[in-house]
């Protein structure tokens, strides 16, 4: 899931096209880091939940290093590197309006003070339209980080041998199945069609379009709580609290999701072992027991703290930035 962002406190409407505007081009400089940060996390936790023979995050961060040293955690970043900003921009951009026709149909006013249920709703709206954009993507990039390649043999250790008569050509390991995202991309939607792009989409809705909703909400509740008296935003300290919170939330439920779309994203390399979702979600929990259902939750939380304390602030100070320069 990509790393989200909103400030549900900003009280007046008429802007949104300019706020929608000023989101997007700095959402290019903070989601952009943002995912680069957090993807070696975020490459482990896809490989926890999709493989068994882990037995734990350090399991596999030493395994990964050892096989395929530190370019193993960056397997498939293009892509998302380079959709996050327009993935941010339209699901920003759906909340926003939603939130608006929301408070225009129920308070006949879209500057009206949104109700809690009409931040849940319009999070959940933002959600399910993300799925549209990062369903591809998501499968290009599991594929990819799952994708484990043997490191080959240094020169010292081939030259330790002397040189009696030439090796049989034997041994060398076979090339990776996709050479990059878009051939990833291409090589799924031939074997698999279109549908193959969107395989796991429906555990992606159920993880997105109920993340979102807590998201959106818990900064809102948050930021609320945390806003001293006499004002109408909080300071640094609270946005920090609010947006790690919020994330560290978003992503506690999100896990059971997301665990079930990587190992649907992921089955079709080879023999395929699910039917569907429901028959993942029986079949990972009779053989590995319901806590299959939270791995990599530690991962999300740790990663999403930060980032989204980060992204918060800096979302809030080129907000109150251009609103200044503005007005």
């Amino acid at each position: 899931m990509q790393e989200k962002e909103v400030s549900p406190q900003v009280p007046r409407w008429q802007g949104v096209p300019d706020v929608l505007i000023r989101k997007g081009s700095k959402s290019q400089n903070d989601g952009v880091c943002g995912v680069a940060v957090g993807y070696p996390l975020d490459t482990v936790k896809v490989r926890i939940q999709t493989e068994p023979r882990y037995t734990g995050i350090w399991h596999c961060i030493r395994d990964t290093y050892r096989r395929e040293r530190v370019w193993g955690f960056y397997r498939g970043l293009s892509l998302p590197v380079c959709t996050v900003s327009l993935v941010s921009s339209v699901s920003f951009g759906t909340y926003r309006h939603c939130l608006a026709h929301v408070c225009r149909f129920r308070y006949g006013s879209a500057d009206a003070k949104p109700a809690k249920t009409d931040i849940t709703l319009s999070g959940f709206a933002s959600g399910l339209v993300r799925v549209f954009l990062t369903s591809p993507t998501e499968v290009a990039k599991v594929r990819l980080q799952t994708q484990t390649q043997q490191r080959r043999p240094s020169a010292s250790g081939l030259s330790a041998a002397p040189p009696t008569c030439p090796a049989p050509a034997v041994g060398r390991a076979p090339g990776p199945k996709y050479r990059g995202p878009l051939h990833c991309l291409a090589s799924v939607a031939r074997e698999e069609g279109l549908r193959g792009l969107y395989k796991g989409s429906s555990a992606l809705l159920f993880r997105d379009g109920h993340s979102f909703a807590t998201y959106f909400l818990s900064y809102a509740v948050l930021c609320e709580q945390l806003t001293p008296a006499g004002r109408s935003r909080p300071d640094v300290l609270g946005v920090l609290v609010a947006g790690g919170c919020a994330g560290v939330l978003a992503w506690a439920v999100a896990t059971p999701m997301d665990v079930i779309k990587s190992r649907l994203q992921a089955d079709g390399q080879g023999q395929r072992r699910y039917r569907g979702l429901l028959h993942c979600v029986v079949t990972s929990v009779r053989e590995e027991g319901p806590r299959v259902l939270f791995k990599g939750l530690s991962l999300n939380c740790c990663r999403a703290f930060p980032v989204n304390m980060v992204v918060f602030v800096t979302y809030e100070a080129v907000l109150r930035l251009m609103q200044g320069l503005l007005s």
